[in-house]
């Protein structure tokens, strides 16, 4: 986990809060708002390059877990996020919109750190990693406007351009720079590594810009924030219960059901995020919300961790 891993809660906060105190300079206001697209580009660019494709393979020798994960990552998780959304988040349409893109994209990248941490097989959760990935591309904007495209929230030709400009063409640069340097693996290697880092440092800055561009917006809806705290504890809540259920019933090892529980937790804010500061540019209160979600998110992977740690050891 690196440095920028370990302080990915803060460093957003305070890109944000940076964002909104420079919101009050006008000419900053119009340069970040152009700011934010070639930053999320080139931050998800860095974020494909460095996602083990080649292991999709693997992820389906292990037919059952495969199996498990999919159905809870791309059928119940959309399925009860709209439900919460519903109940909860019905008369403020941005944070619905932003709930709803938070909780239908698995994560691909930090529940790996805690997977690791809880002892759970790391391999295995690697493996499920980039089909997560290419699914979430897929069905992110065919479940968002099925849950949140009536009543006008969602225009879907805007939706698939901010789609194919903020995830595919950076999945396609990545791809292609993985294909020029596939004879030399040593620096592939080693530019995957250096590049570990930047893509929390570039999603900073497209939050500071974002922030800067829209602040004062912001700052007069800030109290409707703790609305949707109570929908994404509920959704962690269930869904680990979720998790830990469906190990047991699958008969899986202990490894394993540690593994599900933390890849159908773990949520993919900065894609969600690249997306909402595309799609909707004039409700920054979507942004705001899946701003929230990692938060949140960060203190209860860490929790879960450490609760799945006592289980593994207790159940030896």
């Amino acid at each position: 986990m690196t440095m920028f891993e370990k302080i990915y809660t803060p460093l957003i906060l305070t890109a944000a809060l940076l964002g909104i105190s420079f919101s009050q300079v006008s000419s900053v206001k119009h340069i970040a708002g152009h700011a934010i697209l070639p930053l999320l580009m080139v931050m998800l660019t860095l974020t494909f390059f460095q996602v083990p494709l080649r292991e999709v393979k693997q992820a389906f020798t292990r037919t059952t877990f495969t199996l498990a994960t999919l159905v809870i990552n791309f059928l119940w998780s959309p399925l009860l996020a709209w439900g919460l959304a519903f109940v909860f988040l019905s008369d403020h349409l941005s944070l619905y919109i932003g709930f709803i893109m938070l909780m239908i994209t698995p994560c691909t990248d930090w529940y790996l750190v805690f997977t690791g941490i809880a002892k759970g097989d790391v391999a295995l959760s690697t493996a499920i990693l980039p089909v997560n990935l290419l699914l979430q591309l897929l069905l992110l904007p065919v479940y968002l406007f099925l849950f949140a495209g009536t009543g006008g929230m969602v225009q879907p030709a805007f939706l698939i351009k901010s789609v194919v400009m903020v995830l595919f063409l950076p999945f396609l640069i990545a791809i292609l720079f993985r294909l020029l340097l596939k004879k030399t693996p040593r620096m592939m290697k080693s530019l995957q590594s250096g590049a570990g880092p930047l893509p929390i440092v570039f999603l900073s800055l497209a939050i500071a810009a974002m922030f800067a561009s829209e602040g004062r917006v912001l700052l007069e809806n800030l109290h409707v924030l703790w609305i949707i705290f109570v929908p994404i504890v509920l959704f962690f809540l269930i869904n680990f219960f979720i998790g830990r259920w469906a190990g047991n019933i699958m008969n899986f090892p202990e490894s394993w059901r540690t593994s599900l529980t933390m890849t159908t937790l773990a949520r993919n804010s900065p894609v969600a995020l690249a997306v909402a500061m595309t799609a909707f540019p004039d409700r920054p209160l979507v942004a705001l919300a899946l701003i929230t979600g990692p938060l949140l998110e960060l203190p209860v992977l860490a929790a879960v961790s450490q609760i799945l740690l006592y289980i593994s050891r207790h159940n030896r």
